[in-house]
């Protein structure tokens, strides 16, 4: 932290950036447990961690062995989203192309 103030003063701007991406990797979700309820502690934690999307992250980290079966099953999964995805945005061209072709005439 030393290094970072004593930099401060020699190239502000550099410094800062460089502090400011050192202070985003101390913060972090703080729960405070009132009145030893440890289970509303928790309960605000678990909200606190999926609306931020750091549980998402730890889960996509995690690295375990997936059996071939798991796989097809990931990868038939992620072809059904990808092509619902795919018509849904068809659909949805189709509708505004309606809608600026009908301006047009109107």
């Amino acid at each position: 932290m030393a290094r970072h103030v004593s930099a401060l003063f020699r190239h502000p701007n550099v410094a800062l950036n460089s502090m400011s991406s050192v202070l985003h990797q101390w913060r972090g979700i703080r729960v405070k447990v009132r009145n030893n309820n440890l289970d509303q502690a928790l309960m605000f934690l678990q909200r606190q961690m999926q609306s931020s999307g750091m549980e998402r992250l730890i889960k996509n980290q995690q690295t375990h062995h997936l059996k071939n079966s798991e796989k097809r099953v990931l990868a038939r999964k992620n072809l059904e989203r990808r092509l619902r995805s795919q018509d849904l945005a068809r659909k949805l061209k189709a509708i505004l192309c309606k809608k600026v072709r009908f301006q047009i005439i109107s």
